[in-house]
């Protein structure tokens, strides 16, 4: 069977989007590690499912390049939204699409896209954390974990952990550009406090209105952006002090602008791109 896909990115974490509200894929998990190879298949970082929704005007799925499942991508969710707009596929300006961290809200906005990412999540057994001595933990006033120490090998980070509808780690570090993202992030991604993994972000604090990001993204390995990490990001640089609530973060891609608003919900803003469309035999 031939299946028509559409290669997109957002500022370089890019997707392949398959329009499967007509077609029944197969071994969905299989098909994501064959198509996301950069050498044997198509390539990306992930692929995402636009499907029929009983909830909402589109249901999103979303796959890594190992084959799991995951609840909520920001950048896949622009590129998903502007797949549907550039095929006219709903004449909203404003869309509800259903993914497994809820019902997410992208936006038109000029020539880009704003994502309602919903409210941060600080709760342990919500993210999920399970923290080595709970007991003992003295929990930030928003009831967040920040600063807690995570010791990974010889070195000791501080960890602030948050969900964005999927689980992130949060590490401030002075140097971004020169961390070995490649070495600690695996490892912290399967620490043993992450039951379903983590995503990893390592932060750098530029200015009170910007800092510069990398990200392991968990399933996915270092990735140019990552619209929920970027979002974690934000949340954890103000709960520390660090910036304002409307910041700019610099990514490998590029940059994302994040405002954690007045109604305790963040809303990211960024591009969306296609690349080539094309189609593959299953």
């Amino acid at each position: 069977m031939n299946i028509p896909f559409t290669k997109m990115h957002g500022l370089g974490n890019d997707f392949i989007v398959i329009d499967s509200r007509e077609v029944r894929l197969e071994n969905i998990p299989a098909l994501a590690q064959r198509l996301c190879d950069r050498r044997f298949g198509i390539g990306a970082d992930q692929i995402l499912l636009l499907e029929k929704s009983g909830a909402a005007d589109f249901r999103m799925r979303i796959f890594n390049v190992d084959g799991s499942e995951v609840e909520m991508c920001g950048n896949g969710i622009r590129c998903l939204a502007k797949y549907v707009w550039d095929r006219n596929l709903s004449r909203k300006d404003i869309l509800d699409i259903e993914t497994l961290a809820g019902i997410i809200r992208p936006e038109k906005a000029g020539d880009m896209v704003k994502v309602d990412m919903g409210e941060p999540v600080f709760d342990a057994e919500k993210i999920p954390v399970h923290l080595a001595h709970p007991s003992s933990f003295i929990p930030h006033p928003s009831g967040g974990i920040v600063d807690y120490p995570l010791q990974i090998e010889d070195k000791e980070f501080r960890i602030t952990c948050i969900s964005m509808g999927n689980p992130h780690a949060v590490i401030f570090i002075d140097n971004v550009d020169e961390f070995p993202v490649s070495y600690y992030g695996p490892m912290i991604e399967h620490h043993q406090m992450f039951p379903k993994r983590t995503n990893v972000e390592f932060i750098e604090v530029i200015d009170p209105s910007a800092v510069k990001m990398r990200v392991w993204e968990r399933g996915s390995g270092e990735t140019m952006a990552c619209g929920t990490g970027a979002s974690a990001a934000a949340v954890a640089a103000h709960l520390k002090g660090l910036v304002g609530r409307n910041i700019v973060v610099h990514l490998l891609g590029g940059d994302l602008m994040l405002d954690w608003a007045g109604d305790n919900r963040v809303y990211m803003t960024g591009p969306a791109v296609e690349v080539f469309e094309g189609v593959f035999r299953s």
